[in-house]
């Protein structure tokens, strides 16, 4: 008894047809010729006029084209498609835009022998780039990022450990304050630093007072980034620990805290990178300096926010200058400890 196979060729609905490609070549043809006719025949003139006609009717292009094509549906679907890709352009563009001109007019003026070598208490604003530099403003940057992560760190970790672990009769609220304190403009930590520390307590400008500022500033993100890590931990870890009668806290310091260290880290070097390039706390505490100084908790400092904004603000061609390469060395600073926090915060597979 013979027995017949039908064979299904296989389909792909995803796949364009020459009809479909042609029908889009002609949409795009459509769309840049009625652009160009747009732009040259009303008040729409220049790059941006250009920009925004282009967007307007690649929209209406594409909608026309589905609905001509399938139905109502599609051409919504069209429509949102393309507002995506214009979307995704436009971030791409700008932070492309961003790179280049920091790399562009900071590399230029790059010169590691003075640069990393000398401080501007001997050298004008004005003198050449060859001459001064802001190794103490790496000095200062590196005195207040340390102290503030030495005292956020454990702050914001054990707010984290409070809100998911203890689970108290005040989680609810402290978690409503951390969330608050992500909303707090920085100008207003430098402000409470400035009337407590330095007015109230009779303290001068320091490098210790700027790590208490971006301390407040840092404290947020830290607490909400280790309590998003710590939620993933699985629970079976934790009744795991209890069943063999260990207790909560050294169930969290032995199990929970371990299983969740790549994450917690990230959770810090975040921390870091939120708050390394702030300027408007560290103008109200730090005091400013153009030399190296060594004792972070007495005479004004400097930081690399504050030195791109003191080169900025004085207006010479050689100062902005000095800028943009303050610009490009706190951008560098920042991408570093981005990519340690994708390097810590990827997941890792369990070993057999």
């Amino acid at each position: 008894m013979s027995q017949s196979v039908l064979l299904v060729k296989p389909e792909h609905p995803w796949k364009l047809t020459p009809k479909d490609l042609i029908t889009d070549l002609l949409g795009a043809l459509f769309t840049v010729v009625a652009t160009l006719a747009i732009v040259g025949f009303s008040p729409l003139k220049g790059k941006l006029g250009f920009a925004l006609t282009l967007i307007f009717m690649s929209i209406i292009t594409a909608t026309a084209v589905s609905w001509i094509k399938k139905d109502r549906k599609a051409a919504v679907n069209s429509s949102t498609t393309v507002l995506v890709y214009i979307a995704a352009s436009f971030v791409i563009i700008a932070l492309a835009s961003v790179l280049y001109e920091i790399i562009r007019l900071g590399a230029s003026q790059l010169s590691p022998g003075a640069m990393f070598t000398q401080d501007m208490s001997q050298t004008a604003s004005e003198s050449e780039l060859t001459e001064g530099g802001l190794i103490h403003a790496v000095i200062g940057t590196a005195y207040i990022v340390t102290f503030a992560t030495v005292l956020s760190t454990p702050i914001g970790i054990l707010t984290a450990l409070y809100i998911v672990e203890v689970k108290g009769r005040f989680a609810g609220l402290v978690r409503f304050f951390v969330q608050a304190m992500s909303g707090v403009p920085s100008i207003v930590a430098g402000l409470f630093i400035f009337a407590v520390w330095m007015v109230q307590l009779g303290n001068a400008y320091s490098a210790i007072a700027g790590a208490f500022a971006l301390t407040v500033l840092m404290i947020p993100t830290v607490a909400r980034t280790s309590e998003e890590v710590l939620k993933l931990i699985p629970s079976d870890l934790r009744e795991a620990g209890l069943a063999l009668g260990a207790t909560q806290w050294r169930t969290v310091a032995m199990v929970v805290i371990p299983a969740a260290r790549s994450g917690l880290i990230t959770a810090v070097i975040l921390g870091i990178a939120r708050v390394v390039g702030e300027t408007a706390p560290l103008l109200l505490t730090i005091g400013g300096a153009d030399a190296i100084n060594l004792n972070p908790f007495s005479g004004n400092s400097s930081a690399m926010p504050y030195y791109v904004w003191k080169n900025y603000s004085l207006g010479n061609p050689e100062s902005i200058s000095r800028a943009w390469l303050g610009v490009l060395v706190l951008m560098i600073v920042v991408f570093i400890f981005f990519s340690l926090a994708r390097f810590f915060g990827r997941s890792k597979g369990v070993k057999k």
